[in-house]
């Protein structure tokens, strides 16, 4: 299976003016392919940590760097991508079955995640060799 098709680069309208910039994502169909069940961002991070390094079998992502910069690794078991999230209006949609480490967190990180399910510790791919032979069947 091609990564191609299992992801994503969104971009958003950025609808500010002279009072601010201001970025509306909407689900349902509207901006992403998915009803927004969950919410969480992370910061606080550095250039060190790696977070993630999970697949999840049945949840979507969004993931949109709300200030600051970060990377993203991707891998669906056959071929691997580095996408840098460097801006508001950019969003990286991930279905199904993909695993991802983020990392390279600029000091003013804010990474918002937008997820298609609520938390569910069972549907979660933790040990990349697991993730390999599901994957590989």
């Amino acid at each position: 299976m091609s990564l191609e098709n299992q992801y994503k680069i969104l971009e958003f309208a950025d609808l500010g003016d002279e009072r601010g910039n201001l970025v509306v994502i909407e689900g349902e169909g509207m901006d992403i392919p998915f009803d927004i069940k969950r919410v969480f961002y992370i910061y606080g991070s550095d250039a060190q940590v790696v977070r993630g390094q999970h697949a999840n079998r049945e949840t979507e992502f969004l993931m949109v760097n709300v200030g600051g910069t970060s990377k993203v690794k991707i891998d669906n078991g056959f071929e691997t991508k580095i996408i840098e999230l460097n801006r508001p209006g950019m969003g990286l949609y991930l279905a199904p079955m993909v695993w991802k480490d983020m990392y390279d967190f600029s000091p003013d990180s804010i990474l918002l995640v937008l997820c298609s399910k609520h938390y569910e510790p069972g549907e979660y791919i933790r040990n990349y060799e697991d993730y390999l032979a599901e994957i590989k069947g």
